[in-house]
């Protein structure tokens, strides 16, 4: 238990062991294991459960009904993500039960009723809106927007500043920059306007729609995209043009 509990609801149960920072709120109702710890300025709200190996950087915030982890997971998630309402990570029963990490990144926003499975990476500032389901393995890179609805299955990555549209259905790896949707989910064209706020260059952005078009413009071809990836000096054209050459599109 920690020392100093004035922060703490008299409802919430807290395991021997847990590791609880001293200014940390925890509201009514709420549940922790022994194996978790909540670091500087976290903020539990009412009716949570964390479980299992759960390490929570500073400054998160859990908000109502949400679960976290159970018996055998190991979790982490970093500084200053918001985990809204009814979500659930690492809660389900995983197909491959050697695998039960789960790793999320600094400063997401996790909305409402949002399933998150073993295996899951998420980067740094994503969002992923309401009732998205990410299955096993999915590895999403950093500045990702997932629409609401939206299912990626398994084994899948999606690069970095990919915004995929509500209700879509991923199959597929989705390579950095790409604008998606649909079930099953194909490929828009490129998140532009997702490129204009990141890309202060122009003529970076120029070149990534010349590269898409050649890489991407009829299918993707990876032979042509490994070729681009060792010759090409630009940052953002070898990480869309090395992710593509080893993906699984």
């Amino acid at each position: 238990m920690p020392k100093n509990t004035t922060n703490i609801h008299k409802s919430a149960i807290i395991e021997e062991g847990a590791k609880i920072a001293p200014n940390v709120v925890i509201g009514p109702f709420c549940f922790i294991g022994k194996n978790v710890e909540l670091k500087s300025g976290c903020r539990v709200e009412s009716n949570v459960i964390l479980k299992g190996k759960l390490s929570v950087d500073e400054d998160v915030k859990i908000f109502s009904f949400a679960v976290i982890g159970c018996e055998d997971s190991k979790i982490t998630i970093g500084t200053k993500t918001h985990i809204r309402e009814f979500t659930q990570i690492g809660t389900q029963k995983s197909e491959d039960e050697k695998n039960k990490k789960i790793t999320i990144g600094a400063n997401n926003f996790i909305m409402g009723y949002v399933q998150i499975l073993f295996g899951v990476e998420l980067g740094d500032f994503c969002i992923v809106t309401n009732a998205v389901r990410l299955y096993e393995n999915v590895k999403c890179e950093e500045k990702v927007i997932i629409g609401g609805l939206s299912t990626i299955e398994a084994n899948n990555r999606i690069g970095t500043g990919v915004m995929i549209g509500g209700a879509s259905v991923v199959t597929t790896d989705i390579p950095p920059f790409m604008l998606v949707e649909g079930n099953k989910a194909t490929i828009k064209g490129l998140n532009i306007i997702g490129l204009r706020r990141r890309l202060e260059n122009k003529e970076d952005i120029e070149e990534i729609k010349a590269i898409y078009k050649k890489v991407l413009g009829s299918g993707a071809d990876k032979i042509l995209a490994q070729e681009i990836a060792e010759t090409n000096a630009n940052e953002y054209i070898i990480k869309l043009a090395s992710f593509v050459a080893s993906s699984n599109l």
